[in-house]
């Protein structure tokens, strides 16, 4: 009544407005019968695609190009095993190339994608960062993956903190991610579609979302920065098709939350988290697998807190 028409698809027949999870012989309503027997495109009923929702068309990375910083150990280290798992090329680099050649030799053995070390690096400063994608563009003229995992902690009291516990914890955990996103730009572009964008994952922290008890604070602040510079860049790149995430973990094993253990033992810090225990490989593979497939295209300016529920309420026990 003086209103705008509804669109010609929502004027048609119950029958021939066609849903995408129905078979023909699904459809219900009056003429039903009839617009299965003329099939999906029967009668002028517009058909979307049959969406693919299988475990592999969601989550699958088979034959995409990933560079993960930091992959030879810890969270970058179970990150690329888990691409490389599933079938990915992966590079990785880490500050000590040997450890890198390990690493990347292990999982192409293990496969059933490949691994190729980029060698040692210190990706603090600019230039080290366009050093890498030179490095990397010698073996892809396409990047489907960014993982910025790259980076490190300082601990001591406040009134002792030096001003080199910020410097080198800024420029590694934050300045990193914004200068080697950039000079991977041509890379990232060129693999980025509509139906499947290029995507960034940076590694956050729960610590920069609520301050830890240690004194970290240089820390803390460069992941909550983190947190922050993802939202930028996702608003920022999604014009070019390329997504833009982060990943805030709980305690997980490695060298860096290994110095946790000048505070309180494993047991304890274990104790802490309200699932009763610290991150796995399983759980670091699983949530960047989700941000990095099909499943996570349409996903761009999120945190990700995996952290078992440390967030979520107290912790079970004070350390």
């Amino acid at each position: 009544a003086g209103g705008r028409a509804l669109p010609l698809a929502l004027r048609r027949a119950p029958s021939q407005v066609r849903h995408p999870l129905l078979a023909p012989g699904e459809l219900e309503g009056r003429g039903g019968r009839a617009a299965a027997r003329a099939g999906r495109h029967g009668r002028g009923g517009r058909v979307m695609a049959a969406p693919a929702l299988d475990v592999a068309s969601l989550f699958g990375v088979r034959g995409k190009a990933c560079l993960v910083t930091g992959g030879g150990r810890g969270i970058g280290l179970m990150v690329a095993a888990g691409l490389v798992a599933n079938g990915a090329r992966v590079f990785i680099c880490s500050r000590t190339a040997a450890v890198c050649d390990k690493v990347a030799a292990g999982l192409t053995a293990r496969g059933p994608g490949t691994c190729t070390s980029l060698g040692g690096v210190d990706l603090s400063a600019n230039d080290a960062c366009v050093d890498l994608a030179k490095r990397l563009r010698l073996h892809t003229s396409e990047l489907h993956v960014l993982v910025n995992n790259s980076g490190t902690s300082w601990g001591a009291p406040m009134d002792t903190f030096p001003d080199e516990g910020w410097d080198k914890v800024m420029s590694l955990n934050v300045k990193a991610i914004f200068n080697l996103t950039r000079a991977c730009m041509p890379l990232l572009e060129a693999a980025a579609t509509d139906a499947d964008p290029a995507r960034v994952v940076n590694v956050g922290s729960v610590a920069g979302i609520r301050p830890q008890l240690w004194p970290t604070y240089s820390y803390d602040a460069s992941k909550a920065a983190v947190h922050h510079l993802t939202t930028k860049l996702a608003g920022e790149l999604a014009s070019k098709r390329i997504t833009v995430n982060a990943l805030a973990p709980g305690i997980v094993p490695s060298k860096m939350s290994g110095q946790l253990e000048k505070y309180a033992s494993k047991e304890k810090i274990a104790g802490s988290v309200p699932l009763g225990r610290v991150g796995t490989p399983e759980d670091m593979a699983a949530a960047v697998l989700y941000f990095v497939g099909r499943g996570g295209a349409w996903t761009t300016g999120v945190c990700l807190v995996v952290d078992g529920g440390g967030l979520a309420g107290l912790s079970r026990a004070k350390l």
